[in-house]
């Protein structure tokens, strides 16, 4: 017998995890202090009411024998897989309900989708982003290259023509930078991966957030991304579902690569693996989409958007560089004095109780900064805000 040697690669604590374990022995040791949790980008808001309400009726119908459902299709209910297709339709995309699948989460699918690739490809991931794609390509044994984002490129990495990939992951609006791509920088992706003969896995769990009405939302605003990419979503930040979990992927019957279909391989991955998400959260996930259910997430939204400012301006008041807060929930902060981003981690939490997550967890390219989440309450913002313009 022998274990995945790939998985022994990882380093042994998982960055939100270790993050996680700084804070608890904080609070230990400083039992009478309050926290002000600007880390971890989870949601504080409850759910809207008419969200609630869909799961209790559908608790109901659970309840009584000629309304009662069993398994359901691994692939989702045709309700919510059209109601998506009708969200896309809304900004003139136009997807077929066959082409989308429910998950319980985007995290879960950005993992998943690992088992359709081969480990004798390259994935090329921008530098920082979100851990979960490393994470799993190593354990997959894949070899992985970089693009560093840097003040200088916005945070935005380009294709680099002398770089081979098979597999390209793009977070917009990116986690942790806030970095949004324009139109014109995906087109140049989608053509990339065209030319390089591969599949462009797009992170959109944060498209919800995006103000500029000249930013892209989907990676298929962009002609020919069909050919060549499969977008990933969820409604943990949309809707506030980060403890109820479901999320999407749309996989075009049109992207055909290494002469596989790759719809039908996920169809066939899902139907091994997957047993579907719940009736239950898949009626409350139909409201979302709504026009009530997006009235009342997009106040949310803009609760969260009007944390992020004020922590924005509070930076720009004590002198540090910050971006990111404008069309999406995080804030990148450069420390100051050249701290490293433990280091500043540190001082906020020891000095001011505030907490921050260390950009070195999210790649080399991120050292020397640190991200602020604006999911916090108003009451922990503005603490935070008040603190954070003396620094």
């Amino acid at each position: 017998m022998r274990v995945n040697h790939n998985a022994l690669k990882l380093e042994n604590n998982y960055l939100f995890s270790e993050v996680g374990r700084r804070l608890a022995a904080f609070q230990k040791e400083n039992p009478d202090r309050k926290l002000l949790k600007c880390s971890i980008g989870d949601v504080t808001r409850p759910l809207p009411r008419i969200i609630t309400d869909a799961m209790n009726s559908a608790v109901e119908e659970m309840g009584r024998a000629e309304t009662f459902r069993g398994y359901g299709a691994e692939q989702g209910e045709s309700f919510l897989r059209e109601a998506i297709a009708n969200y896309y339709s809304k900004r003139g995309i136009q997807i077929d309900p066959v082409d989308i699948f429910i998950s319980d989460g985007a995290k879960s699918d950005l993992g998943n989708m690992c088992d359709l690739f081969d480990a004798d490809n390259t994935v090329l991931l921008p530098n920082p982003v979100y851990p979960v794609y490393y994470d799993t390509n190593v354990m997959a044994g894949r070899r992985v290259v970089f693009l560093d984002g840097s003040k200088e490129n916005g945070f935005l990495p380009m294709p680099d023509e002398s770089v081979k990939a098979d597999i390209i992951y793009l977070c917009s609006p990116n986690n942790p930078t806030g970095a949004v791509y324009n139109r014109s920088q995906l087109t140049a992706w989608v053509q990339y991966a065209i030319d390089q003969g591969a599949v462009l896995l797009f992170d959109a769990a944060y498209e919800s957030y995006i103000c500029d009405p000249t930013l892209p939302h989907s990676i298929y605003e962009i002609a020919g991304a069909e050919q060549c990419a499969i977008e990933i979503n969820s409604l943990s930040k949309m809707a506030g579902f980060t403890g109820v979990r479901c999320g999407w992927s749309v996989v075009p019957r049109a992207l055909q690569l290494d002469g596989a279909s790759l719809h039908d391989m996920w169809f066939r991955r899902m139907s091994t693996k997957y047993n579907g998400t719940s009736y239950i959260i898949q009626r409350a996930a139909e409201k979302v989409f709504s026009a009530e259910g997006q009235a009342a997430v997009h106040e949310d939204i803009a609760y969260y958007m009007e944390n992020a400012r004020i922590l924005k301006a509070a930076l720009t008041k004590a002198g540090i560089w910050s971006t990111g807060g404008e069309n999406a929930p995080y804030v990148w902060v450069q420390a100051p004095d050249g701290l490293g981003s433990w280091e500043f981690f540190d001082k906020l939490l020891h000095t001011y109780a505030i907490a921050g997550t260390p950009g070195a967890g999210f790649g080399t390219a991120g050292e020397g900064y640190l991200r602020f989440s604006s999911f916090g309450t108003r009451e922990t913002v503005e603490a935070a805000a008040a603190l954070l313009e003396t620094l």
